[in-house]
């Protein structure tokens, strides 16, 4: 009889289970429940981009690619960035077609870190990057960042966090779950703690589009951040694409060549015919973008609102598609607040919990739902907490 506990990895053994995937498994019986939960755009893939995948399949575009991503989707990919961000790549050597954002920082985190080398992880954050960190051989150094903050990574927490072992520092701005930013003065604040290290960045800026009251800044805007920097952006939550699995990174050649290489033993090539639908979001997919920008943003200053007419204390989120408001009062735990809420009044949010340290005593809720479940949500939420007052 094979004891499978003495022959799997212990890294693998180590990871906690995903501290979200409970309350979905419980919502999967619930026919009736609102889930604010999942972080995912409510909008379909906009008619356009599906009809450029159907048009591929219908030409019979079936077989592989090149490794590194179809030519035309990287120089789209160059295009956009320029005409968005204002950062420039050449998309035969600084851009790699990724299967979702999460290859790409996969591949960016092994391509780069060494065994008991240390990333530096601002937390409350995504829960992908930690787990990621520690299958590479990695040591993940987490960084509380504040409310008082509005969880934006500060530069004394930065310095303090360094070590001779850093090698890598994320940066996950806008952030999921909190929906924090990072405006040009904290991004420069942050420069100045890199410039004089070898440290490089990864910066998750998948949420990028989703930046309300202001333009989105990336760090490799800021002077002497470019070439130490390896950008990772998407098409999920920009342009509603979740199910395609498309991503991309974008960086130094000399890195960008490095990553490609695991890339091409682990998967070959990103789907194909996600990979035409990519050209035409690209390309044409500007206004669809502004148009879910604005719906969110609706929703974004409407739950905002709401929040705090039933008393939970909340920041102004001002990036992604989330609200992270303290449940402190309650007296009740994240994890606590989240089973009660979804069995007494059929809500589902998500413990803070889940996302690291710092998380506790806050619910992340998703605004990427429609107005008439986010009035509901907010009217049982309410009564959820005057029961428990």
């Amino acid at each position: 009889m094979i004891k499978y506990s003495d022959i799997l990895s212990d890294n693998v053994k180590s990871l906690a289970p995903s501290g979200i995937r409970k309350f979905f498994d419980i919502l999967e019986e619930m026919t009736d429940a609102i889930s604010l939960g999942i972080g995912e755009p409510d909008f379909v893939t906009p008619w356009h981009i599906r009809d450029a995948g159907i048009r591929s399949l219908e030409k019979g575009f079936t077989k592989y690619t090149g490794n590194a991503g179809l030519t035309q989707l990287r120089g789209e990919i160059s295009k956009y960035l320029i005409r968005r961000f204002e950062l420039e790549y050449d998309h035969k050597e600084q851009i790699i077609v990724t299967v979702g954002g999460s290859e790409a920082i996969d591949l960016a985190i092994r391509a780069l870190v060494n065994p008991g080398e240390e990333i530096i992880i601002p937390v409350p954050s995504f829960v992908c990057y930690g787990p990621i960190t520690s299958l590479a051989g990695g040591t993940p150094i987490f960084v509380e960042t504040k409310a008082e903050n509005e969880f934006r990574l500060t530069a004394d927490e930065l310095k303090k966090a360094i070590s001779p072992k850093t090698k890598l520092l994320i940066l996950p701005y806008p952030c999921n779950p909190t929906g924090a930013i990072m405006e040009r003065k904290d991004l420069e604040a942050v420069a100045e703690v890199l410039r004089e290290t070898n440290i490089m960045v990864l910066s998750d800026e998948i949420y990028a589009e989703l930046t309300y009251g202001g333009r989105h800044v990336s760090i490799a805007n800021i002077p002497g951040m470019y070439e130490r920097t390896i950008y990772v952006g998407g098409f999920s939550k920009s342009h509603a694409m979740t199910g395609w699995r498309m991503g991309y990174a974008c960086g130094p050649a000399d890195i960008i060549r490095q990553m490609l290489k695991i890339h091409q033993y682990a998967v070959m090539s990103s789907p194909t015919t996600s990979q035409y639908a990519a050209i035409q979001a690209m390309s044409k997919g500007d206004n669809d973008v502004l148009k879910m920008k604005r719906e969110y943003d609706g929703r974004r200053r409407y739950l905002y609102s709401g929040l705090r007419d039933i008393g939970l204390p909340c920041f102004e989120p001002r990036g992604a598609f989330y609200m992270f408001p303290s449940i402190k009062a309650t007296g009740l735990s994240s994890a606590e607040f989240c089973e009660r809420l979804l069995l007494a009044q059929k809500v589902a949010v998500i413990p803070g919990s889940a996302f690291g340290a710092g998380g506790e005593g806050f619910v992340r809720i998703c605004y990427a739902s429609s107005m008439e479940n986010i009035t509901l949500a907010l009217l049982r939420i309410g009564k959820f907490i005057a029961a428990n007052a």
